[in-house]
């Protein structure tokens, strides 16, 4: 029984070492050097290597090293080959620590105050309680619920807005494409943690942004497929929209001509909010590979209907 890793080679050796420490019957390959390829019985990756069911035949789980799994092509995955996504605690406090970073910039009108600076420019701007800035958040899994837990101790008005009903205390729950409006009218700040799927590709667009309070901003912290990128620069430019906090986009790197880079209004960061960390995410690994063992369910598999 092998596990085949592909993905950062610096990180493969901590994980490596942490299978070597815990799970010594488990044997380590690293991409590309897989060996007999019989003998694998679990890929961890980020990306599935092309043609998976022929060059893996006895592969019986695909492990995404991340949160999300909209970077593989799950159309090219057998339907009965389980696709299970990583839960590891450290992403969600990443994801958290950025979320309060980004709505804090946005809310104590940071982008502005940068500017000034490059610009040797010294001038106060009226402050507004937070207990009077309205944040939604787009997605209410259960990295959106720690976000918006993380975001309560501040004294935001919190809402939250998903395909599905919710309830969650302190924060008023939307639901399908029927609320989606009142949703958005009352986003002084909105963040989008959705999943990338075939009906939120393109979600973040001109006429979602027209919905929001003219004056509003925007935290990306989902994919870049979101976000229509000129339907932003637009509305940014209209003044509709103020600002926006981005860590992810449409094709990464950018390229160094993306207007996206000097854009004033605009706080751009390399796809950072969460990294996954071996340590923290090797448990729960560990953890649904003996259960698949066991016959039991995993943690965080993927349901291919919904693609998430």
């Amino acid at each position: 029984m092998a596990l085949l890793y592909k993905a950062d080679p610096a990180r493969g050796e901590q994980w490596k070492a942490l299978f070597a420490e815990h799970a010594p019957d488990i044997e380590w390959r690293a991409w590309p050097d897989i060996g007999d390829p019989q003998d694998i019985t679990y890929l961890a990756a980020w990306l599935a290597p092309d043609d998976v069911q022929t060059l893996l035949p006895n592969l019986q789980v695909v492990f995404a090293l991340s949160a999300g799994v909209d970077q593989l092509d799950l159309s090219r995955l057998p339907d009965t080959l389980p696709v299970v996504r990583l839960l590891d605690p450290g992403i969600g406090r990443g994801m958290c620590e950025y979320a309060c970073f980004a709505v804090l910039s946005l809310h104590r009108d940071m982008l502005r105050y940068r500017q000034q600076q490059i610009e040797s420019h010294w001038q106060a701007h009226r402050l507004v309680p937070a207990s009077k800035r309205r944040v939604g958040v787009m997605g209410l899994g259960l990295q959106a619920q720690q976000i918006l837990a993380s975001l309560q101790n501040f004294g935001f008005e919190l809402s939250g807005w998903a395909r599905s009903e919710h309830q969650i205390e302190g924060v008023a729950c939307y639901a399908g494409s029927a609320q989606l409006s009142a949703f958005l009218g009352q986003c002084d700040i909105l963040v989008c943690v959705l999943p990338l799927t075939e009906q939120t590709t393109g979600i973040l667009n001109r006429e979602l942004f027209e919905q929001m309070p003219e004056g509003a901003a925007l935290v990306n912290m989902g994919r870049g497929g979101h976000l229509i990128e000129q339907d932003l620069l637009q509305v940014l430019d209209s003044g509709q929209l103020s600002a926006a906090v981005l860590d992810v986009l449409q094709q990464e790197p950018a390229d160094p001509a993306h207007p996206f880079w000097n854009h004033p209004q605009i706080l751009l960061t390399p796809h950072i909010a969460a990294m996954t960390q071996p340590d923290s995410a090797f448990p729960g690994l560990l953890e649904n590979i003996r259960r698949f063992e066991r016959g039991e369910p995993m943690l965080g598999q993927v349901d291919r209907g919904q693609g998430y």
